[in-house]
């Protein structure tokens, strides 16, 4: 009763009280939506996923039990704590299911339009205090905001791939994100054991500002005939420790998604620098994304990857 009134006491005064996080919604079942709830359910967070298909559901769900499965194998985690990470997770059959959410963190594909459809339906289901985030990795942060009747409540909370081992968590603030949404946003992912770094919202915020330009350019050596697929990704992987050659990685995280992140710098930044590569146009074009459609710079069908070029 006492904090009840304390509450009560702060909203008169115009100042909202912080945030209590417990139940926290996901849309998108794909690698990224499945990644991030497995690190939040294993965090102790009650999670509901939505996805078009509950077929995506249910795979996004069997990878998030192999994953704990490995981690078990590894003695990082005890075969209780899977128990209750996979108990925590539930199906949202629409965006209906999100009405008690507390956050709702967006996972689709890296399109805005997608992304502002998404928003335009789901804010009429949302409680008045539910915050909003989105797992952009490139797209602007102030724009997505503005499509949402909260755009004070909304940040940008790009989780990086795979989220369960990936450390850094990106964390981007809008024109109009307030001080509130962004400690709550920063203590949330904080208290699943990962690192924030603060970027400010221009295009690609600072990884993919990074890392999407050096793929581009690989791939530009590629289509150049400097080097082959094996030799560019042998070149980069001994010559400077990458743990992954830059067309491996591109076929990692889904050549789709490398182009978009390219058209966002190019047309955001209006530099020639950032042109995606055509060759990249190319393998998009022909539906060669990468790991995900089992043909990209690699060919995966086989018992081992074959280079495509």
């Amino acid at each position: 009763m006492v904090q009840t009134q304390k509450l009560m006491e702060k909203s008169k005064a115009g100042i909202r009280p912080a945030r209590v996080i417990s139940k926290v919604g996901i849309i998108g079942a794909g690698q990224m939506g499945s990644g991030i709830a497995h690190v939040v359910a294993l965090s102790g967070y009650n999670v509901a996923i939505n996805d078009l298909k509950k077929e995506a559901f249910d795979k996004g769900l069997e990878a998030v039990s192999k994953n704990l499965a490995r981690q078990i194998a590894k003695g990082s985690i005890q075969e209780s704590e899977r128990d209750q990470a996979l108990e925590r997770i539930s199906y949202a059959p629409n965006l209906e299911a999100f009405g008690d959410c507390d956050l709702v963190i967006e996972a689709a594909t890296e399109d805005e339009a997608l992304k502002h459809k998404i928003f335009a339906a789901l804010c009429p289901h949302l409680k008045p205090t539910a915050m909003l985030a989105s797992n952009t990795s490139s797209i602007s942060i102030t724009r997505l905001a503005a499509t949402t009747d909260r755009p004070e409540d909304f940040i940008g909370m790009h989780f990086m791939n795979p989220v369960p081992l990936m450390e850094l968590v990106e964390l981007i603030r809008g024109i109009a994100t307030e001080d509130e949404t962004f400690s709550t946003a920063k203590a949330f992912v904080e208290s699943l054991g990962k690192k924030t770094a603060v970027a400010e919202d221009f295009p690609a915020f600072i990884v993919n500002r990074i890392l999407l330009p050096m793929i581009n350019e690989a791939v530009y050596t590629l289509y150049e005939g400097v080097g082959t697929v094996e030799a560019i990704d042998k070149a980069m992987r001994l010559g400077a420790h990458h743990p992954m050659g830059p067309l491996e990685l591109a076929d990692f995280i889904g050549l789709d998604t490398c182009l978009s992140v390219m058209q966002v710098l190019y047309e955001g930044l209006s530099d020639s620098k950032y042109r995606p590569c055509p060759l990249l146009v190319k393998y998009v074009e022909a539906g060669w994304l990468g790991r995900k459609t089992k043909r990209g710079f690699y060919d995966y069908r086989g018992e081992k990857p074959v280079p495509t070029r």
